[in-house]
């Protein structure tokens, strides 16, 4: 039981990780003007803008044309992957 908690750890880790990733790129993609038909920035927008749109309802962080709510995140996903992988690494050895 021990190994199914620290491989789920493991994944949820990746996973947010892979998300955190995303969001970066997105991020950097933004400074430029990117084809919006291209799939890689279609891919990102459609991946990050739920969320980014949800947060920046949530907490308008934005002045002028400097926008914080990818930040934000990525500072909300990193307390996530610690408390979640954390957890299931602590329920793993409970058992």
């Amino acid at each position: 039981m021990d190994s199914l908690f620290v491989a789920l750890a493991r994944l949820v880790d990746l996973a947010l990780n892979i998300y955190i990733f995303i969001v970066v790129a997105r991020a950097l993609v933004s400074w430029v003007s990117p084809d919006p038909y291209n799939p890689i920035v279609r891919f990102l927008h459609n991946a990050t803008d739920p969320v980014l749109y949800r947060l920046r309802r949530l907490l308008p962080f934005s002045t002028g044309s400097i926008d914080f709510s990818p930040m934000i995140l990525i500072f909300l996903l990193y307390m996530l992957q610690n408390f979640l992988v954390t957890m299931l690494i602590g329920l793993g050895r409970s058992f």
